[in-house]
């Protein structure tokens, strides 16, 4: 009885320890300020391609840029 209250206790601490560390290691680096060499800021996002956020009510605009379409 004993032995398997310690086996049950130490599979739920080992999945507590699990979850910790996948929490841990999935959890998104802090936000670093990039300078250049000249001192102005870099932009830190690789999404930050220079457009505005495209607003949901008006019409799409024109596909002027390089990025691949998508395909459907």
């Amino acid at each position: 009885m004993l032995s398997t209250l310690l086996v049950i206790g130490g599979v739920l601490v080992g999945l507590l320890v699990l979850l910790a560390v996948i929490v841990s290691l999935s959890a998104r680096p802090a936000t670093a300020t990039r300078t250049s060499g000249s001192g102005t800021r870099t932009p830190v996002w690789a999404a930050d391609a220079g457009r505005p956020h495209p607003d949901a009510w008006s019409a799409p605009a024109p596909a002027t840029t390089s990025e691949m379409p998508a395909v459907r």
